[in-house]
């Protein structure tokens, strides 16, 4: 050792200047990060600016607007259907003043926002437009994307309002305004995501979407001038899923740009290679996320980001991650900063943009991106031997439902590893979610207070504006005008969601799309010869065979549970009744009480469990159906559970409860313990 500081300290000195000059030569050469969202809205418009003025304030780059169930399928809050849905899954939003206070002190000329909107993204985007004139901002600058994606909601999502053809027709009407007024917003996200969440492959994601964008290209033409068209190409853009398995993810990124090359230069002759570029955003994986040792969610989520993030060639434009505690209800503003502090972490302390892609030429990731797009091109000729995405529909429901029971099964048999879920139960309890407070819980009184500003907006507008202004969105509906010129109009007359959704459905008529759960039972028979056996036992001793009635009340969307519960319940045996979402407490027990039902399962995700089986409850007991188990699944605190048993729910399913033969061997043991139901 030496005393002289001077000495000891050159060494220090040295490694600073490495480490800086280091920096700063990466500095010179590092690619700029992708934009930072999170997906993000709640309870009413101000609680939702509130949030979304300190997330930017943590660093997020971009602004991604949840809206909730009854914004999202074109209802007012104080509809009949939008009980118990209001402020549920994102921010109510019914008529201009709510969009206003959505973005208060939010310079909209200055933000990038993506609005997760599909069935009303016309109306929506027409009170965007009018908030941001409202402040001054010069339309022509605005920047973001509407998801404005109808058709995957028909297969996965469920918030679709009219048929495939008018559906498909507004989102080529919002697609040709932007050309002529946003010129930098990006008109439609075909969005993958729901996809995979419904159970894609793939190569089934890739073409189910892929077939999307070429139908709404296809229809775009005819609204365009030729010499547009190439420029409308360009500002199509994706938005997708990212599961754990974050290699064939990668490649499948890698696929989606290859593909959408292909397409655009063949399909559509473009020739300029920067209006074929696949650009896209992504949120990871929820899907995936588990109930039980909630904390594993936050590594998931990091390994599913870097199936998006590597590969230069194939890197999202605009990354959002979800919380690790969505599976056990609605995360808080510290949980969506973990997840934001994730991407900031990735993106400026690691050295990963300062490189090329990592993976070109490397033979194992071609040989993968080989085979998934020779896989994709294969859906792609059956669907456009069928006539399209819009006629494939229910094709592409049905393989959807099928590809998802196959997913589930593979859990079930332990082929498929979950952590914390079918291998290593056993752990330690999470302090993360010990107590209360560890979800993020909507204030109770945030509905009857968006009803009564909803009802104060309605009797201070000017009615014979707004009728006049009304009347002309449904002349443009039926006449094949672009509706985004009269749905501007209305916007700022003072018009309402729901009264913009009347005029639509009121032109096109309401639809109800497949569920994908076909009558004739499925070739999986692995573990089901004794729940057979034992449906029917207890259908000798009813005399008739057992029925289950499969319901999900409430503008809920997300079916693909109830569709596996219903699909299961088929191949053992059972009379399965199932019409798919959307459905009134009146509508299900008057069902249950036609069909003579044994025993009703209820699916709701969107958190409305309470109101919603409240109501089913009462019903039954008033149609004199007391005696007829009721089943509840869905995203459910288990406080929650306690006041669903309280109400005469006999079991409640959350997520931790996967395995369905199990259920099944539930329903027959209700019907035992309760013989002379529904008889």
């Amino acid at each position: 050792m030496t005393d002289d500081p001077t000495r000891s300290a050159a060494p220090v000195r040295e490694v600073t200047r490495e480490v800086t000059r280091e920096a700063a030569q990466g500095a010179a050469t590092r690619d700029k990060p992708w934009l930072f969202r999170t997906y993000a809205g709640h309870s009413t418009a101000a609680a939702s600016n509130a949030l979304y003025r300190g997330n930017l304030a943590k660093g997020q780059t971009g602004l991604s607007v949840a809206f909730d169930l009854p914004t999202q399928t074109g209802y007012d809050s104080d509809h009949e259907l939008a009980r118990g849905e209001v402020g549920k899954v994102g921010v109510p939003v019914c008529h201009l003043g709510d969009m206003r206070a959505l973005f208060s002190e939010i310079p909209l000329e200055q933000m990038n926002t993506s609005m997760t909107i599909n069935a009303t993204a016309p109306w929506l985007l027409a009170l965007y437009i009018a908030v941001a004139e409202e402040q001054g901002a010069d339309v022509a600058r605005l920047q973001g994307t509407v998801q404005n994606d109808i058709i995957k909601e028909y297969l996965s999502r469920g918030t679709y309002i009219c048929p495939p053809k008018p559906s498909l027709r507004m989102i080529t009407d919002v697609a040709a305004y932007t050309r002529a007024n946003l010129p930098k917003w990006n008109p439609m996200n075909v969005c993958s995501y729901h996809l995979q969440e419904a159970g894609a492959t793939p190569e089934q994601e890739l073409a189910f979407a892929l077939a999307t964008a070429i139908a709404v290209l296809d229809d775009l033409k005819g609204k365009v001038a030729e010499e547009d068209f190439p420029g409308m190409v360009g500002r199509i853009s994706f938005f997708v899923n990212a599961g754990i398995r974050f290699v064939t993810e990668m490649c499948k990124m890698r696929a989606f740009v290859d593909l959408w090359d292909e397409i655009t230069a063949e399909r559509y002759g473009i020739t300029d290679e920067r209006m074929r570029r696949f650009r896209y955003g992504v949120q990871v994986n929820s899907l995936g996320l588990t109930e039980p040792q909630p904390e594993n969610n936050v590594y998931r989520i990091l390994i599913e980001m870097l199936a998006v993030t590597l590969s230069k060639k194939a890197r999202a434009r605009a990354v959002q991650l979800p919380a690790w505690n969505e599976a056990l209800g609605l995360p808080r503003p510290w949980d969506q900063q973990w997840s934001l502090r994730m991407q900031q972490i990735l993106a400026y302390e690691t050295d990963l943009l300062e490189y090329d892609d990592l993976f070109d030429q490397n033979p194992a990731v071609d040989r993968k991106v080989a085979a998934l797009k020779d896989g994709a091109r294969a859906e792609l000729r059956q669907i456009d031997a069928m006539g399209g995405a819009v006629a494939a529909i229910e094709y592409m429901k049905g393989r959807l439902v099928e590809a998802n029971a196959d997913r589930i099964a593979r859990i079930e048999a332990g082929e498929t590893v979950v952590v914390g879920v079918n291998r290593w139960t056993e752990g330690a309890e999470s302090p993360l979610t010990a107590g209360d407070g560890a979800i993020m819980v909507v204030d109770a009184e945030a509905e009857a207070d968006q009803i009564a500003r909803l009802t104060a907006w309605r009797a201070g507008r000017d009615e014979a504006a707004v009728q006049a202004a009304l009347a002309q969105v449904r002349a443009a509906a039926e006449s094949g005008e672009n509706i985004m010129g009269p749905s501007i109009a209305a916007a700022k007359a003072g018009a309402t969601t729901g009264e913009w959704g009347d005029m639509v459905r009121g032109a096109f008529g309401l639809y109800r799309g497949p569920t994908g759960v076909s009558r004739a039972p499925s070739n999986r028979t692995e573990g089901l010869d004794p729940i057979r056996a034992a449906v029917d036992a207890a259908s000798a001793r009813l005399g008739r065979r057992l029925k289950f009635l499969v319901g999900k009340p409430g503008l809920d969307g997300h079916s693909n549970g109830a569709e596996q519960i219903a699909a299961r319940a088929r191949d053992c045996g059972m009379d399965i009744s199932y019409e798919g979402i959307r459905l009134t407490p009146a509508e299900i027990v008057r069902a249950a009480e036609e069909e003579a039902a044994h025993v009703v399962g209820l699916s709701i995700l969107s958190g409305s469990h309470l109101p919603l089986i409240a109501e089913v409850m009462e019903r039954m007991t008033a149609a004199g159906l007391a005696d007829v188990p009721v089943i509840v699944g869905g995203i459910i605190p288990e406080e929650d559970a306690h006041r669903l048993r309280a109400l005469g729910v006999a079991q409640v399913y959350t997520p931790k409860d996967f395995e369905l033969n199990r259920i099944m061997m539930d329903i027959v043991g209700l019907v035992d313990a309760a013989p002379a139901a529904a008889e």
